[in-house]
């Protein structure tokens, strides 16, 4: 069984083209599909060739409702803070980042993080798909000692210890992976990575 988990594309549909053409029994989006919620009539047809297959979060670009409705138009499964079954995998995903400068559509306080977290405790094993990456970690080093990711999802890997973790959110961490007391978290980006459970 074969999952594409992508993050971060921002309206580039070269990339999203060349995961597209990728064969894979399921996709999953991790969140900025797009900038600012602007533009999704432009990579809605591009996931809607695999409609049925692709599952998507909203980064902290978008919101719950932008998700649910481009979801509703192409044929594709809002997937935030749901949980599916894969044979004998559970697989996870939330979306939204922590606070950033920028006032972004899709953010959650730590808290709120943490609270939303917390029902995905206890899943045995899991591959859990968030947009925002563990703070402190190689995953949210956005360069010169620069770490932007979350407190509350970093307690929830060392909480839950998940066997897969995939995020996005900081660019500069793209393609980085670490393992985690057991658990081997990457930052996808928009190169993606294909998990074969």
């Amino acid at each position: 069984m074969k999952l594409l988990v992508f993050s971060d594309i921002h309206g580039d549909r070269a990339a999203l083209e060349r995961l597209m053409a990728t064969e894979a029994d399921y996709y999953f989006a991790a969140g900025d599909l797009v900038n600012w919620a602007k533009g999704f009539e432009r990579v809605g047809p591009i996931l809607q060739r695999r409609a049925g297959k692709v599952y998507v979060i909203p980064g902290n670009h978008e919101s719950a409702e932008d998700i649910a409705g481009f979801c509703a138009r192409y044929g594709c499964e809002d997937f935030h803070g749901r949980k599916m079954k894969i044979g004998e995998w559970n697989v996870a995903g939330l979306g939204y980042s922590n606070p950033t400068p920028f006032d972004t559509p899709g953010e959650y306080s730590e808290e709120e993080m943490g609270e939303r977290l917390e029902k995905f405790v206890g899943l045995d094993p899991l591959a859990m798909i968030c947009h925002c990456p563990p703070r402190g970690t190689a995953l949210d080093d956005s360069g010169e000692g620069n770490h932007f990711g979350s407190t509350a999802m970093r307690a929830f890997i060392e909480k839950a210890k998940p066997k897969y973790f995939f995020c996005g959110h900081i660019h500069e961490a793209a393609g980085v992976s670490e393992e985690m007391g057991g658990t081997w978290a990457t930052n996808v980006g928009k190169k993606g990575y294909l998990l074969e459970l």
